[in-house]
């Protein structure tokens, strides 16, 4: 069990499709282990694969929140369907952020409700039905799955203040990183 450097918008693993798990065996549980470490360490609510430099369709979660699902959960080769989205401006409550972009958070319109099936870290294939919060998660991590994050989303004006933020702090070319619980990030 390791906390793991979290890789920082520019990496090119968080800009390219993960590619499905097809060995469900001690390294991917080991994989688990620590992407659990690492988002309790940062601390986060969702963390995929391709975040710690790993190019696999994996998510660890762990949300409280008032749906049947358990509050902690490993997510492999998800499939997620959606609600229609809303045409709209974001609401200050859809502010979202991400451990890749860190520091930093932006309004982003989600679908309401998600149905989301995918396989256990034994294979086993499970549904989860979720709304709210819990939908924006689920979301936010299979986007990274598809080497989208959340700022790719964003409008004309709030993607001009990402690239500005990335530009400033020298980010979107590879190799920069943060370690949970080493090092501090600016304000």
């Amino acid at each position: 069990m390791a906390i793991r450097p979290i890789v920082i918008r520019g990496e090119p693993v968080l800009h390219t499709p993960a590619t499905p798990v097809t060995a469900f065996d001690k390294d991917l549980r080991a994989l688990i282990r620590d992407m659990f470490d690492t988002v309790d360490a940062a601390p986060g609510v969702g963390l995929a694969a391709p975040q710690i430099g790993v190019g696999q369709r994996v998510i660890v979660y762990d949300f409280d929140h008032d749906s049947d699902a358990p509050r902690r959960g490993v997510i492999v080769n998800p499939e997620l369907f959606m609600s229609p989205l809303e045409v709209r401006e974001p609401h200050d409550s859809e502010d979202e952020g991400c451990l890749s972009f860190p520091g930093e958070r932006f309004g982003l319109v989600r679908a309401h409700r998600v149905i989301l099936r995918a396989q256990d870290a034994s294979g086993q294939p499970f549904t989860i039905e979720a709304d709210g919060w819990f939908a924006r998660i689920l979301q936010h991590e299979v986007d990274h799955l598809h080497g989208v994050m959340y700022v790719d989303r964003l409008d004309a004006i709030q993607a001009h203040v990402a690239h500005k933020v990335t530009k400033k702090r020298g980010w979107g070319i590879p190799g920069n990183t943060w370690t949970p619980g080493i090092d501090r990030l600016e304000d």
